[in-house]
């Protein structure tokens, strides 16, 4: 006698409930249809001149989305952790100035509060996956949101925090796969690739990929960005920077503005071989 599968549980993000890809739009940027977001910006802002030079490059490549951290949670307490308010001013700036879609980081209460009305999406990072009242909160805001993966956190335990935050009645979830902790330490995180189609089977959400914090090496960001298209990613998050090496945070890691205008054109035919659309200046037909 055959046994009863088990049910999962999480069922709001379960293709159990929903048995087509979801859509999470935000603006002109629609996460899970036939166009590949491809989010670009700095790790921190850090004055005006470099948000505002970095976003030019987004939006003369034909992006959508525009990332930049207003709030940083570091790993040392000495490190810089953002300009908070002012950086969320200068973003705003952005999305006023070049159209963009504008997503930042928030960390607790008080940092959603202040990025509710200044962005348009915000993202919970790998660090507070597991903060269950931010993820609560982040329900109730209805924001738009950017769910990394734990540290070293399990495929069902990532799904599982993405059903906090539907559970509050926010449906407007896209989950990111950053790389996870391994023994490994050439690179900075062990990017799990097979996590993405592997997703994308027991969950309806879009499903993105952040290359540049997976590996934390600047040259491998290129060949990791083309295998997560290959491998069925919904979009990708990338860091740059225009001069990554006096970069205030992750500049190892950070692309050049030249490097962000290659990597995009190296997208395009990529995108085109698996059917989807590059949003960009370089866009390849389908």
């Amino acid at each position: 006698m055959m046994g009863v599968a088990a049910k999962k549980p999480y069922q709001l993000v379960s293709k159990e409930t929903v048995n087509n890809h979801s859509l999470v739009k935000v603006g002109p940027a629609t996460f899970g249809g036939s166009e590949l977001m491809v989010i670009a910006g700095p790790c921190a802002v850090e004055n005006r001149e470099q948000v505002l030079c970095s976003a030019a490059a987004v939006a003369k490549a034909g992006g959508k989305v525009f990332r930049g951290g207003a709030f940083k949670p570091r790993s040392s307490p000495y490190s810089f952790q953002g300009l908070a308010e002012k950086g969320l001013e200068l973003l705003n700036e952005v999305s006023r100035r070049y159209g963009l879609v504008v997503v930042t980081e928030i960390i607790d209460d008080y940092s959603l509060e202040a990025a509710r009305d200044a962005v348009d999406m915000v993202q919970i990072g790998s660090r507070n996956m597991q903060n269950f009242h931010l993820l609560k909160l982040v329900g109730k805001s209805g924001k738009p949101v950017i769910l990394k993966r734990g540290l070293s956190s399990t495929i069902e335990e990532w799904l599982l925090a993405a059903e906090y935050i539907m559970a509050e009645g926010n449906r407007q979830v896209v989950l990111c796969e950053r790389g996870i902790r391994t023994y490994e330490t050439a690179t900075r995180n062990t990017l799990d690739l097979s996590a993405v189609p592997l997703v994308k089977e027991l969950s309806h959400l879009p499903v993105i990929v952040d290359p540049s914090h997976a590996t934390g090496v600047r040259s491998l960001v290129s060949p990791m960005s083309r295998a997560a298209i290959a491998a069925g990613a919904d979009g990708l998050l990338i860091e740059i920077h225009p001069n990554p090496e006096k970069a205030l945070c992750d500049g190892a890691q950070s692309l050049t503005l030249t490097q962000y205008d290659t990597l995009m054109k190296e997208l395009a035919p990529v995108a085109g071989a698996v059917q989807r659309q590059l949003g960009t200046a370089y866009a390849v037909g389908i």
